[in-house]
């Protein structure tokens, strides 16, 4: 080290407090032990990726030396915080500590000896979950999101989505879940592949004419991208088993395209607690909104009860622009996501309507019914009817 480096050096030592990692060790065992009650520090790792995929100090936040300026203030809002910058030997946690000080943090530490003294000691570290080659190849334009990043992505590997329906909004919604990462995709369709169906439902093709749609379209998501487990019944959603179906996923998709079933899954996911992403198209007009149980109204606020037969025709009757479905099915995707991450403004509360002729998007306020008999003060979903003899108008 030359002399330049050295004086660089100690005038950061004047600057920036050491703690070795025997007094970070005591401070964070303090810390466990008290439960919360005494203030927590917050450490930081500003090493780069590489360094810290061979391991880190259990709770340290990432955040490379390169990157700390960008992205300090999201990751310690509070200024006031005590942060302890560790590296692999002291000295770039000492310049990290310098920075943090000029961009106005009051109580910075650097943990003399760094992460090569902490293990040194003995003392516990972490290995990270790391994504595969193939896996940072694929999802790299999600890796680049500050909103997503890795740990955004696995969280979406690990998450568990429900399409109710692999139809006209099932298909857009599954094609692009599967592309993005969602982990495990169920699939609950009885119906078969028909002619009549490849006009808008892009998951099926030709060849696959006559064959479960569910099975179909497991066909594409396998063949799209490997990571996905697919799961698919090959069976209606009944009282007898939507409970059961629910209860393993994060959240639902509603691609159904009748009454019945849109009643009786807003009931059993209040009951089990299960976000729903509502979408629904007719000729040349579509809608989407979700339904958060006990953040929000429900299904049956917004629609008591269903429109007589007569007015709920059904998709041979009316018809549906092909490419309609893609635009509200893409929609739901883009929600889940929102939901699974826990960013940005879910349609909670708000209903999203898309005018293909006019080009047109339009947003209704909608507003939780404490008389609600599925989500309001006295509600009982449990006992509710799900209209059986009403047909519907497609989705």
């Amino acid at each position: 080290m030359g002399e330049a480096s050295r004086d660089i050096m100690r005038r950061a030592r004047q600057q920036v407090p050491e703690w070795t990692p025997v007094q970070v060790h005591d401070q964070l065992a303090r810390e466990h032990a008290a439960g919360g009650r005494e203030e927590d520090v917050v450490l930081v790792d500003v090493r780069e990726k590489y360094e810290w995929n061979d391991g880190y100090i259990p709770g340290a936040i990432h955040v490379p030396r390169g990157f700390l300026e960008l992205q300090i203030e999201e990751a310690i809002p509070d200024k006031s915080q005590t942060v302890v910058l560790y590296c692999a030997g002291g000295v770039r946690s000492l310049m990290a500590g310098q920075t943090l000080q000029q961009m106005g943090y009051k109580n910075v530490i650097s943990m003399s000896g760094g992460f090569g003294q902490w293990k040194g000691n003995g003392y516990e570290f972490a290995a990270p979950r790391v994504m595969s080659e193939a896996q940072s190849k694929r999802y790299s334009r999600h890796l680049l999101i500050p909103e997503v990043g890795e740990q955004g992505q696995f969280k979406l590997l690990d998450s568990k989505v429900l399409l109710v329906g692999a139809g006209a909004l099932g298909s857009p919604t599954a094609y692009y879940l599967a592309a993005a990462g969602i982990g495990t995709l169920g699939i609950i369709d009885a119906d078969v592949v028909e002619e009549s169906n490849l006009q808008r439902q892009i998951i099926h093709n030709t060849e696959r004419i006559g064959e479960y749609k569910a099975e179909s379209a497991r066909q594409t998501i396998n063949a799209l991208n490997p990571d996905i487990n697919v799961i698919t019944y090959i069976e209606r959603l009944d009282e007898t088993n939507v409970r059961r179906i629910i209860a393993d996923y994060d959240l639902i998709i509603d691609g159904t395209d009748n009454f019945p079933t849109r009643y009786l899954l807003n009931d059993a996911s209040i009951i089990e607690n299960k976000p729903v992403i509502h979408g629904s198209v007719f000729r040349f007009e579509g809608q989407v909104t979700v339904f958060k149980p006990h953040d929000g109204p429900c299904y049956r606020c917004v629609y008591p009860e269903p429109p007589p037969p007569a007015l709920a025709p059904s998709c041979a009757e009316a018809g549906v622009l092909g490419v309609l479905p893609g635009t509200i099915g893409l929609l739901q995707a883009t929600e889940a996501i929102k939901l699974l991450l826990g960013i940005g403004e879910p349609l909670v509360g708000r209903l999203l309507t898309y005018d293909a002729l006019a080009s047109e998007f339009n947003e209704l306020r909608l507003y939780r019914d404490p008389k609600c008999p599925a989500c309001g003060e006295n509600a009982h979903p449990e006992d509710l009817p799900t209209y059986a003899d009403v047909c519907a108008i497609p989705a």
